[in-house]
């Protein structure tokens, strides 16, 4: 194919929405280092790279083209016919495409018939060899751990029946230098942290040595919020001495903070040459960590380290590319412990998890493990039934759930999202009409900061969630009607700029204003000493409350919508999930499940049931090679 044939694939490519223009960026910089390099490996490069922008870490060849050949208007559009074979042989010829180690300089590489762009195969390199590294020796002497862990869990109730999840992950965590623990929300994996930081700790200092230096950290300020609130609560119920309740830090921190961002540079201030100072470092809502993130955190974490992931193996995946929480747990469900780890938790915490062995046991099974009894979503509840049947992919199952009205959960039809936003429902699930007359009532200018808490309290008990970001169920045009019904109700005075009343989402980390990505503020009128008043947004930071002057916000939007994907980190009294009424690649189970679980008291779908049935049956798949790392 000539060079103007290539301009031109790649031009109709786009315009048929099969390429991005930095997909054709990309394949027309691999022509340029090789002129007469096969069209195939061209074409591989242009489409590798349009699934990194889906997410895909690496993409398995032959099932790529298979599912080209399947498609018969992207398969006409190919510039060669989708032969596997000739394709892998053409790309294992080319000087373009690398396959070991020691080739450093090809711009892509080949391994087991994934093809990576270099940067990320790099990535997932430095993830696997990071883990692998600490899934050997250090293990900790059952019989050391008996006491404390008795003592810890002292009188918990596990479920009827069941084994204490909370207690077996605890143990598994301080047998040795990696561990994930999974599990949905109100399972305990808080808990379950703070219990092992206190028993490290414990050890620690009884051995007369230096307190273990622990960070605590999560993918977004919101997270780091919420898992702060809920350390610093639980932290003094521990039936431990005073000395080492005060060596758990409550502090949690974002991951870009704990690494040191750099500006506008991808590299950060802590990296393998300038190692963080930390023991034991625990990494709340892991499943929003991107594997270029895990990367940078297991260069920068000294090998002798401990390093805890928690997370739902279940939400939604990072925005950016990768699955590496999904990848990791992928056998949690069954758990495929070994007849050693058996033992020794048997011995560690008197637990028979026989049924979990495995012949097929890995060494990775060893050190993951799935928190199972819900204590926020009792056994009728209506929430927590619907999480389970939409995990389950079952369309009856989620069907029956969603009839459970008066349950906490209730369906209506998208074209109720305005409505439902802003009245809320006759059962009490609020809406945002609440936080607003609220605010009108009682506005306190001798004590703005309670005021500002109790409205951001009133704001933070509903939210709506969209699944996408344009069209008539979109953020975007759900935050500009929802503004308009508003004003007409004379509860906000407009629906562009800042207005008291209005919502915002911070977009990106703000150090010099301490406001991180995910962070949600308010805008108050508040008493500028001169009889006048001035407009101030809110924000909760920490146990204060913070006012910052409108101008100095850059990168907010209006959050009476907000998409699932900010959400994670984040739990609403009333949760309500408004889906388009056209099929979408990004309904999928996973973000069906992640908008049911942001939900504590009620949950409200607004979708049409066809397109319930359809996010049910449709998973998200991120290719990648991580977990043959491991196998």
């Amino acid at each position: 194919m000539s060079a103007d044939r290539i301009h031109a694939w790649l031009d109709a490519a786009i315009a048929q929405g099969h390429l991005r223009a930095l997909d054709r960026a990309f394949a027309l910089f691999l022509r340029s280092l090789d002129a007469s390099a096969d069209d195939r490996v061209i074409a591989a490069g242009a489409l590798a790279s349009f699934e990194l922008g889906n997410g895909h870490i690496g993409v398995d060849v032959e099932d790529l083209l298979g599912d080209l050949a399947m498609d018969h208007d992207r398969a006409l559009a190919l510039p060669v016919r989708p032969e596997p074979v000739q394709w892998l042989e053409a790309l294992k010829a080319s000087g373009l495409v690398g396959q070991d180690a020691h080739d450093t300089s090809s711009p892509m590489m080949l391994e087991g018939g994934r093809l990576y762009l270099r940067r990320y195969w790099r990535y997932e390199q430095h993830v696997a060899e990071g883990i692998a590294g600490r899934l050997e020796g250090g293990e900790a002497p059952a019989a050391e751990l008996v006491d404390d862990l008795n003592r810890l869990f002292a009188g918990q109730a596990a479920g009827a029946g069941e084994a204490d999840w909370q207690k077996i992950a605890c143990a598994l965590a301080a047998r040795s230098r990696f561990c994930v623990i999974t599990g949905g929300p109100g399972t305990g994996k808080t808990t379950t942290v703070v219990k092992l930081l206190g028993l490290l700790q414990s050890r620690r200092l009884s051995s007369g040595a230096p307190r273990l230096r622990i960070r605590l950290a999560a993918p977004t300020g919101k997270a780091a919020a919420r898992l702060n609130e809920s350390i610093a609560a639980q932290v003094d119920r521990l039936p431990l001495d005073d000395a080492t309740r005060a060596a758990i830090p409550p502090d949690v921190t974002t991951l870009h903070r704990l690494l040191g961002s750099r500006g506008d540079t991808r590299r950060f201030t802590h990296h393998r040459d300038n190692p963080l100072h930390v023991d034991v470092l625990v990494i709340d809502e892991a499943s929003m960590v991107d594997l270029e993130m895990m990367a940078a955190v297991l260069d920068a974490l000294p090998a002798e380290s401990r390093l805890v992931l928690l997370g739902d193996k279940d939400q939604l995946s990072s925005v950016e590319a990768g699955a590496v929480l999904g990848d990791l747990c992928e056998r949690a469900e069954d758990a495929h412990y070994d007849p050693a780890t058996a033992a020794w938790l048997r011995e560690a915490t008197g637990a028979d998890v026989g049924t979990a062995v495995r012949d097929d046991a890995r060494p990775l099974d060893q050190h993951v493990v799935m928190l199972r009894h819900s204590h926020r979503f009792a056994g009728d509840s209506g929430i927590g039934a619907l999480a389970r049947a939409v995990n389950q992919g079952s369309t009856a199952a989620v069907r029956r759930a969603l009839d459970g009205q008066g349950r906490g959960i209730g369906l209506m039809p998208p074209a109720a999202a305005v409505d439902l936003a802003v009245d809320g429902l006759p059962n009490g699930a609020p809406g945002y009409r609440a936080y607003l007359e609220l605010m009108h009532a009682r506005r306190d200018d001798a004590e703005p900061e309670a005021w500002a808490g109790a409205v951001l309290d009133a704001f933070g008990r509903f939210q709506l969630l969209c699944a996408l970001r344009q069209g008539p169920a979109g953020v975007d045009s759900l935050n500009e009607a929802i503004a308009i019904r508003l004003r007409d109700l004379g509860l906000v005075s407009a629906i562009h700029g800042f207005f008291e009343g209005r919502p915002v989402l911070v977009n990106r980390n703000d150090y010099s204003l301490g406001l991180m990505n995910g962070d949600v503020g308010v805008c108050l009128a508040l008493a500028d000493g001169e009889g006048g008043r001035a407009l101030r947004v809110a924000f909760r930071v920490g146990e204060r409350i913070r006012f910052v002057t409108p101008s100095r916000l850059s990168g907010v939007q209006t959050v009476f919508a907000m998409t699932v994907h900010k959400s994670q980190g984040s739990e609403f009294a009333h949760t309500a999930l408004v889906l388009p009424d056209i099929a979408s690649p990004v309904l999928t189970r996973e973000l069906l499940y992640t908008g049911v679980t942001r939900a504590r008291d009620w949950f409200t779908l607004l979708a049409t049931p066809d397109i319930v049935d359809a996010a049910v049956q449709r998973r998200t798949r991120r290719a990648s090679g991580l977990r043959s790392h491991f196998a």
